[in-house]
């Protein structure tokens, strides 16, 4: 059986080193929004995959972007770890609400 296991990440992270050390641990795609002297063949099996794995992490990036603007994710008032899962929790929780209620209903 294949290990298809892929991988996106910020450009923060694009180097050799996280490119090697991921690839050891049997992640065979691994597509770093900065390339920073790294090829797309390095990286990925293709330059289709460099992009899809790119768009995906670009679709994450606006999700996490509306639940800082919209849910109260860029900061959390609350005391405690369980305060905070809490409130984590409950913005993902709305957002997730607001999603379905904008999907019309099947007829």
């Amino acid at each position: 059986m294949r290990n298809y296991r892929q991988t996106s990440g910020d450009g923060g992270y694009a180097c050799r080193a996280n490119l090697e050390k991921a690839k050891a641990m049997g992640i065979s795609d691994v597509a770093f929004n900065k390339k920073r002297g790294l090829e797309v063949e390095e990286m990925t099996k293709s330059q289709y995959v460099y992009k899809t794995l790119f768009r995906f992490r670009a679709g994450i990036e606006a999700g996490i972007s509306w639940l800082k603007r919209c849910f109260g994710l860029s900061r959390c008032h609350c005391k405690g770890s369980e305060r905070f899962d809490s409130h984590c929790w409950l913005s993902v929780v709305c957002y997730n609400l607001v999603i379905l209620a904008r999907h019309p209903a099947p007829s």
